[in-house]
């Protein structure tokens, strides 16, 4: 009888070319998970996720599906595969699901952390996991941008000129610009997200808080509906998919926010929208 299973993953994403399995020869996430799953399930496994994520991206908590007609206990599932798993990516949690269960099309939200570093020097630790800035950045400003993007908007100004989704319209439910340390995180969470938009965030909050672009910029972008009037695109480094959100009747598993190297902090502590 087939069965369906539910995985949380963890990966560093510097050396794969996104999340989405390609061509032979090209490293990927996705491929590097189904070789190791189909070692312990015995049976080849496609794995359907909550959201791709680009060439050097992160995530502490992608979410991901497959089906199977073999019983293993959740250790298999988990510290089993990680055997077959490369360093850098790790399963941290495994379930099974009810037969109706989609890791993308039963979310209710995902979300992202976007980490800055700034300083001085560029860090020689994590460099591959923060986006840095020598710049000092108005971080009171950066929020008070931020709040911008909050509801329902075209985000047309945001996204990747050669993004694929059917609508521009996305809903933000959270954005938040929080200082920790020399780290600056934005934390944003949505129903869903186009292709660039988290980092094309950044590149404005980052222009702003630099002072370089009055806080005004960000309606000024947001209301254009051009990609060409976004500003930068900040670099993958510093982002991570760090949750998604489904219906508690799923009983999907539920991990700690992440990445792991900076505090745990409650989103309604700093819900900008409140």
């Amino acid at each position: 009888m087939t069965k369906k299973v539910v995985l949380v993953i963890e990966y560093d994403g510097s050396e794969y070319k996104g999340w989405q399995a390609q061509k032979y020869g090209v490293p990927s996430v996705q491929e590097n998970l189904e070789k190791a799953l189909a070692v312990i399930a015995n049976h080849p496994v496609k794995v359907i996720c909550a959201g791709r994520t680009d060439s050097g991206v992160h995530a502490s908590a992608q979410v991901v599906h497959f089906e199977t007609d073999v019983e293993r206990n959740d250790r298999a599932w988990t510290l089993g595969v990680n055997t077959y798993l490369p360093s850098d990516i790790r399963v941290v949690a495994a379930r099974y699901v009810a037969d109706d269960f989609h890791a993308r099309f039963s979310a209710l939200s995902r979300r992202y952390r976007y980490v800055i570093y700034q300083s001085a020097f560029c860090p020689a630790i994590l460099a591959n996991g923060v986006t840095w800035t020598y710049k000092t950045l108005n971080v009171e400003k950066m929020k008070e941008a931020a709040a911008v993007f909050l509801g329902t908007h075209d985000f047309s100004s945001f996204r990747a000129i050669g993004c694929q989704a059917n609508t521009p319209i996305r809903t933000i439910l959270n954005f938040d610009v929080q200082q920790i340390g020399q780290y600056i995180v934005l934390d944003v969470r949505a129903n869903a997200f186009l292709h660039h938009m988290i980092r094309n965030f950044a590149g404005v909050l980052m222009s702003i808080g630099a002072g370089e672009k009055p806080v005004s910029w960000a309606k000024v972008t947001l209301d254009a509906k051009d990609r060409t009037k976004g500003g930068i695109t900040a670099p993958p480094t510093g982002l991570y998919f760090v949750d998604v959100q489904y219906p508690d009747s799923f009983n999907v598993p539920v991990c700690q926010l992440g990445p792991h190297f900076l505090p745990y902090v409650e989103e309604s502590d700093y819900d900008v929208s409140s």
